[in-house]
């Protein structure tokens, strides 16, 4: 059924009219009478318009406000404890923010990118730990040799694959300075590896060189990204393998092998040799300290027996005949005093009757039987 929004009104009206003023009621045709034309009565429908209370705004204008208060709140973003926010303003750079919630005027005005500047990347030269497909097991690599062919400085080629580890120093510098940062790192670690080990011997290379070589290759690698500004801080560049060409391989196992023979032997020399020398030294120090005091202790003595003479001396200077018995009597109780000494005492007068003999020892008894 057709509604017709104006003649509804005009109807209102008419009853107004009539109830207030006495005014005839003007009857309208009933839209379900026939028509001869075979159209309603009332016409085409006319839609109302839609009006809101309290302001007249359009419903446009609404759609509008809304769609412009939906582009402003576009601008609020988070930046993450592992991220940096860089703003750029119609693709200049503007600032840098910190992790947090901040806010940035809406695209196309400004635009946010958040780097990860606290993870660690890493690239291989010279192998891969994985392909796309990930079909290597943990430990296992595929070797890359037109990357790992490396010249030494004796003009010998050995076989070099290391890895990169790096972080994001700067990420207006990371993000703007250059494109595709991973292939820079990795041409870069490849220069300076190559200068490296263009500057070192295939021997040092081989055995224990590794260390230096890894030390002077990051400061090399950081110099270079610092020239280029990638604003990329190296940690580290470690070695994975290091050996000649398998076709001269045998020939430099058996040469390292020597030469770990040579280092093992040398440090056995070295260990007896540091045990040795401290004993020795320690014996010759005891000999030594022996030696001064059996010299102090004879000194000491031999001084000691002199002031005693002088001693004597000055007494029997005073008195000889008491000096002299005394002496005796001393000479006497020290001669008697002796362990195992036979003593036979005599009257005087027995003593000048009797003709001493002299007791040989019992060795020589025989002797005196014949």
């Amino acid at each position: 059924m057709n509604w017709d929004w104006d003649k509804l009104q005009e109807k209102r009206q008419r009853q107004h009219w009539g109830q207030g003023n006495n005014r005839p009621e003007r009857h309208d045709p009933d839209p379900d009478d026939n028509n001869p034309n075979g159209n309603s009565p009332f016409g085409k429908m006319q839609l109302p318009k839609i009006t809101i209370p309290g302001g007249g705004i359009s419903g446009i204008k609404w759609i509008l406000l809304a769609a412009l208060v939906v582009w402003l709140l576009s601008g609020i973003y988070i930046v993450n404890p592992d991220e940096q926010g860089v703003v750029l303003r119609f693709g200049q750079y503007n600032r840098t923010v910190e992790p947090g919630p901040h806010y940035a005027l809406p695209f196309p005005i400004e635009t946010v990118d958040k780097p990860k500047v606290t993870q660690v990347q890493r690239v291989e030269v010279g192998f891969r730990s994985a392909d796309q497909s990930h079909v290597f097991r943990q430990g296992q690599y595929r070797a890359n040799p037109e990357e790992a062919l490396t010249l030494t400085g004796d003009e010998n080629i050995v076989n070099v694959q290391f890895s990169v580890q790096y972080q994001i120093k700067d990420a207006v510098e990371y993000l703007y300075n250059v494109t595709n940062q991973a292939a820079v790192v990795k041409n870069a670690a490849e220069a300076a590896m190559r200068e490296v080990i263009g500057n070192s011997l295939i021997d040092s290379v081989l055995t224990d060189g590794k260390l230096q070589i890894q030390q002077e290759a990051t400061q090399l690698l950081q110099e270079i990204l610092d020239r280029y500004k990638v604003g990329v801080r190296v940690l580290a560049v470690q070695l994975q393998d290091v050996h000649p060409p398998k076709e001269v391989s045998d020939a430099f196992k058996d040469v390292a092998s020597a030469r770990e023979d040579k280092s093992r032997i040398i440090n056995e020399a070295e260990a007896y040799r540091n045990e040795l020398l401290p004993k020795a030294r320690g014996q010759a120090a005891e000999i030594e300290n022996k030696a001064l005091a059996y010299k102090e202790t004879r000194i000491r003595n031999a001084e000691g027996e002199a002031q005693r003479f002088l001693s004597l001396l000055a007494a029997y200077e005073q008195a000889e005949d008491v000096t002299s018995q005394r002496m005796y009597l001393e000479a006497m109780e020290d001669i008697l005093s002796k362990p195992g000494m036979e003593k036979i005492i005599l009257p005087g007068n027995t003593a000048e009757r009797i003709l001493p003999l002299l007791q040989l020892p019992s060795s020589q008894a025989p002797a005196a039987g014949k």
